[in-house]
């Protein structure tokens, strides 16, 4: 009983709109006033967990994203990307989504990603010709690849939090990641040939083509910013650093290319970065302590077993069990945010995803889809939101854009990364020298 106002109080506390973290510690409040726990054993416990060189990657790489942000490296990618694909119909989405995918692949955060691409693409896209709302839209659905192209950040405390290796968590989700980006440009040149065709404004999106020599002088100046993911991904995986140490690398390259290359950073927005990536970290590790406190009492209290015998009681088909853990991942992810999420779905459905026989780095990328479509997924939709106040875009204009990229693209990628384990496994498999499925 108990137990079930616990998690009532947390749901309840979460849709009054209460910080995350307070709805959190709200609930853990009442469940150590009511249940019978080892109090003096749970802070302990917590902070044991905490006490980890693994999390410092977080911060640095929220470090290294708010200083590619205010030194224009992700400008920089953006301009190079369009090079390839900016000239064709449909083309400059695709650029957004290709942009999106390579910042996430530095910064690891779906917020980050949005906030900078946004910034450099909403303009651009309007100017060309796109309606505001799947501008918006496609950005928005586009910003959660920085939650599944590695280095993520999730991933990072889905491995911590599941006892997995962190880089085969990170080689779980590029399968889904360039899927996602492949369907999501798919879909959005679909949604601008629809749309040129109805104006009857064939040539509306389609830029020149740009000369040898401008391109030529668009690659030089992208290079810094071009070698950034591949000294940084190069180094982790050839094994050359470890995650840790590869998000304090993006940052040592990230400032002197930003202050003497780009020379867009400077000390007073270098300082911005340092206070605001100071604030999200002790806001962040505060709140992995209450989350993983609480998780730990619904661990104790028995919450797994009970959800595994209520998915069981449903159904005994894996299929089905396993679609029953989707919606719950993105219900959550609807909720709340990424971390929360990872830090909560990871000890709760790990015991059962084990006793289906699925394995739990294939779990790594299914969780990752999941609570990327969960975060943009409406009514809730925390990222929905963020884009539509960066992008001046009302619900209205960004909902019919935004259910198509999540039926034609997020969706597809989530039955595929599900039921499909070889789209997850395989480079795990490659990296380790044996089948995991």
């Amino acid at each position: 009983m108990h137990l079930a106002i616990t998690i009532l109080i947390l749901v309840v506390l979460i849709l009054w709109g209460l910080p995350i973290i307070s709805a959190f510690g709200g609930a853990l409040i009442y469940a150590t006033l009511t249940m019978d726990l080892n109090v003096g054993a749970l802070l302990p416990s917590g902070y044991s967990r905490l006490n980890t060189v693994v999390l410092l990657a977080i911060p640095l790489f929220i470090l290294a994203g708010g200083v590619m942000q205010r030194g224009e490296l992700g400008g920089k990618l953006v301009s190079f990307i369009n090079l390839f694909v900016g000239r064709f119909v449909g083309g400059l989405g695709a650029v957004g989504v290709i942009a999106c995918a390579a910042f996430g692949a530095i910064s690891g955060s779906a917020a980050a990603t949005l906030s900078c691409i946004g910034s450099i693409m909403f303009p651009q896209l309007e100017k060309s010709g796109y309606d505001r709302g799947q501008a918006v839209s496609l950005i928005i659905c586009a910003s959660p690849l920085g939650l599944l192209i590695p280095p993520s950040s999730i991933q990072i405390l889905y491995a911590w939090s599941s006892n997995q290796s962190v880089l085969v968590c990170f080689l779980s989700t590029v399968g889904p990641g360039l899927l996602l980006t492949f369907l999501l440009s798919v879909v959005n040149w679909l949604l601008s040939r629809r749309r040129l065709k109805l104006e009857s404004r064939p040539q509306a999106e389609i830029i020149p083509e740009v000369p040898a020599q401008s391109k030529l002088a668009v690659t030089k100046s992208a290079l810094p910013a071009l070698l950034m993911p591949f000294i940084i991904l190069g180094g982790i995986y050839s094994g050359k650093f470890t995650p840790t140490e590869a998000a304090a690398i993006s940052v040592i390259y990230a400032v002197p290319v930003g202050f003497f290359i780009y020379k867009t950073l400077t000390i007073k927005n270098f300082f911005e970065a340092l206070r605001e990536s100071g604030v999200t970290c002790g806001v962040l590790m505060t709140m992995l302590l209450v989350v993983m406190i609480l998780s730990r009492v619904f661990v104790m209290q028995g919450l797994p077993q009970q959800l595994m015998s209520l998915f069981r009681s449903i159904s005994a088909d894996k299929l089905m069990i396993l679609l029953m853990i989707n919606i719950f991942m993105v219900l959550i992810g609807m909720l709340m945010d990424d971390v929360s999420g990872t830090l909560l779905c990871t000890p709760l459905l790990l015991p059962l995803i084990i006793s289906l026989g699925v394995s739990p780095i294939q779990f790594a990328a299914i969780l990752g889809v999941n609570l990327g479509m969960g975060n943009i997924t409406p009514p809730t939709a925390p990222l929905l939101y963020l884009g539509g106040r960066l992008g001046n875009a009302s619900v209205r204009q960004m909902m019919r854009p935004t259910l198509w990229l999540l039926v034609g693209a997020w969706l597809p990628t989530l039955i595929v990364t599900t039921y499909w384990p070889p789209l997850s496994l395989w480079l795990p498999s490659l990296f380790v020298g044996r089948p995991l499925w």
